[in-house]
């Protein structure tokens, strides 16, 4: 579907694809917005909602904000309007009948397996209050964004993460130890759950004729996800590796395409065991809270790249742009400018980009 603002979107998209492939079309992905004062669409005004949740469940108003997000905003690089329904981060979890609390900017679950032997009672359903709001958000971004923005599929969170939703995370650290088996015999569970609104969710894109996308915002013409186990940040890489990393190539598999989201120093000891999988193609590197810049962490990318994947680079600031490119190889890594004051200072660091692809 193309985006009418911006007349180079399928070359933007070649792009990603050719990054994916660990290669450059004809320069490394760049993606840069930029955020004029002059607005060219009025944002929605808030609605009188009796609570904030009834805020996040408004799909008309959700679908608004999108298009003047997608309107307001200058698309530098290969930057696209793109957008993804959202209800926060554990979802997956609310379709097995976990309850959801929102606050103003995010949502978390209430943990609801107190007990394993009550694990069978959870059950995906489409006839889950969650789901079918998903399915409504979902369908109003893509009536709402058509020749506008794309529609991503929103934030899934199986394995290990899925199953902290249902347990706690501090109870889950000691099922790993205590109970290993009865979370891997979950997982099989889930992850088959998994497959199948993926599946689910891909097919909605294409039947509305879009690339495929999320909230990490690679958007290309073939299925791919953004793998991820924040949970693995509070256990060792054995445990790692025998309970939750096959689950992990499992989605690799079937995604077809996979950039893993790399949450912070203490998701490193992970690393190498992640780089094993033949079927990833790219670690998103989030240097987390007070660990930046992203220069103190070129060793990191290096060894990435080293190991045959492509990396993600987020939040490169202008003065860190040449340290970074000096550092790495071009191909396959995708660059997020943050910082980026204009449209014009947007574009000289763009084509700088362009020189280093041609080195």
């Amino acid at each position: 579907m193309p985006i009418d603002r911006i007349p180079d979107w399928r070359k933007r998209i070649e792009r990603v694809d050719a990054c994916l492939d660990r290669a450059i079309l004809d320069r490394p992905v760049v993606w840069c917005t930029v955020w004029p004062r002059e607005q060219q669409v009025p944002w929605p005004a808030p609605r009188p909602w009796k609570t904030v949740r009834d805020r996040w469940m408004d799909a008309e108003w959700m679908a608004d904000r999108a298009y003047a997000a997608a309107m307001n905003a200058d698309y530098l690089g290969d930057a696209l309007p793109v957008t993804h329904p959202n209800l926060g981060p554990e979802v997956f979890s609310a379709f097995f009948g976990a309850e959801l609390e929102f606050s103003e900017h995010s949502s978390w679950s209430v943990p609801c397996l107190p007990r394993w032997e009550d694990a069978g009672k959870l059950e995906f359903s489409t006839a889950n209050p969650y789901w079918k709001k998903m399915e409504e958000l979902t369908g109003a971004l893509l009536a709402r964004g058509r020749g506008v923005f794309y529609t991503g599929i929103t934030d899934l969170h199986p394995g290990g993460d899925a199953i902290a939703a249902f347990r706690d995370p501090e109870v889950l650290a000691v099922d790993m130890i205590e109970a290993p088996e009865k979370i891997k015999a979950f997982l099989v569970r889930v992850n088959e759950t998994y497959c199948r609104v993926f599946d689910h969710y891909c097919a909605r894109l294409e039947a509305a004729a879009q690339p495929i996308s999320s909230w990490h915002r690679y958007v290309t013409a073939r299925r791919q996800y953004v793998p991820s186990n924040d949970f693995s940040c509070m256990i060792s890489r054995p445990m790692f590796d025998d309970v939750f990393l096959p689950g992990i190539r499992e989605e690799c598999r079937h995604t077809g395409s996979s950039v893993y989201h790399l949450d912070g120093p203490d998701a490193i000891r992970h690393l190498d065991s992640l780089l094993a999988i033949p079927e990833l193609d790219a670690i998103q590197w989030v240097c987390g809270a007070g660990k930046g810049p992203v220069t103190r962490w070129l060793d990191l990318l290096r060894r990435v790249q080293d190991a045959g994947k492509g990396v993600q680079v987020l939040d490169v600031h202008p003065g860190e742009l040449d340290a970074v490119m000096q550092a790495l190889r071009p191909e396959g890594v995708w660059l997020d400018l943050a910082g980026v004051a204009t449209r014009d200072e947007g574009e000289a660091l763009v084509r700088r980009v362009a020189r280093w692809g041609k080195r």
